[in-house]
């Protein structure tokens, strides 16, 4: 259906060397848009690999390598995309990092790192995005949360990882109400417990199968079950959405 074509369009991604920022750039390209995928140095090999497969589909792709937390870097990887690929149209901020400590033992070092990628780097994207989109008044952007920002995870000591994903959400809903008259659309996915190669590891296989049991689907989700979502936000599907917190989990807050 053309309403869900992106023919023509030109899309960012931060972290999409793997999981669900791969999968949603794989998915954005076989859409028909041009992609470019943003990421530190460390994940150039999952940058590369994801920029292949999308060529091999015969759209176009660029690796750009920086840091979502430094607004240069951005501001950089922007500027070469308008000049390389063309206008940026949509743009997906994924980029984020998570793990497991009490409240009591968090030290402020641990707190200002996860709240510089999770929060001032999804900012930060979103303005250097914006900077670009706002005067063509043109342009949806989508920023990666997780149920984590709506609900608190049973037994995982996360409140520097939940607190962050809520700030994300609302953060989201404010740039939609303020770029809204300049035709900027923003909106954010909330994927429940997904496969991603953090989820995937031995040691935390236990803790999966029980979340998997607390889902009313019974299971939990592929990467590529977040890009339906994704070309949906991007494309003229979702014209006269903005500002919505689409929560992708089998379910699992309903209970």
């Amino acid at each position: 259906m053309k309403l869900f074509e992106l023919k023509g369009d030109v899309a960012f991604v931060t972290g999409a060397g793997s999981g669900i920022g791969q999968s949603i750039a794989l998915g954005l390209a076989e859409a028909g848009a041009d992609v470019a995928l943003f990421g530190r140095e460390s994940k150039s090999a999952g940058l590369s690999e994801t920029a292949d497969r999308i060529r091999a589909m015969g759209r176009k792709a660029l690796v750009l390598s920086g840091s979502v937390t430094e607004k240069g870097d951005l501001d950089r990887a922007i500027d070469t995309v308008e000049r390389e690929l063309g206008p940026l149209t949509v743009a997906v901020n994924n980029a984020g990092i998570a793990f497991a400590e009490k409240a009591e033992k968090l030290t402020l070092e641990q707190w200002h790192r996860l709240y510089d990628t999770n929060v001032v780097g999804v900012f930060l994207s979103c303005q250097a995005e914006g900077r670009v989109m706002r005067p063509r008044s043109k342009g949806r952007i989508i920023n990666i949360a997780s149920i984590s920002g709506t609900i608190v995870n049973r037994g995982i000591d996360q409140v520097h990882y939940n607190s962050s994903k809520a700030a994300v959400i609302q953060m989201s809903k404010s740039l939609a109400m303020e770029w809204a008259d300049q035709n900027i659309r923003v909106n954010v996915i909330s994927p429940g417990y997904t496969r991603t190669p953090m989820n995937i590891r031995p040691e935390v296989a236990d803790q999966m199968k029980i979340f998997e049991g607390d889902t009313p689907m019974q299971r939990s989700a592929s990467p590529d079950e977040m890009v339906g979502p994704a070309i949906f936000l991007a494309s003229e599907a979702s014209s006269f959405v903005t500002g919505i917190d689409l929560i992708v989990d089998g379910g699992f807050i309903v209970w």
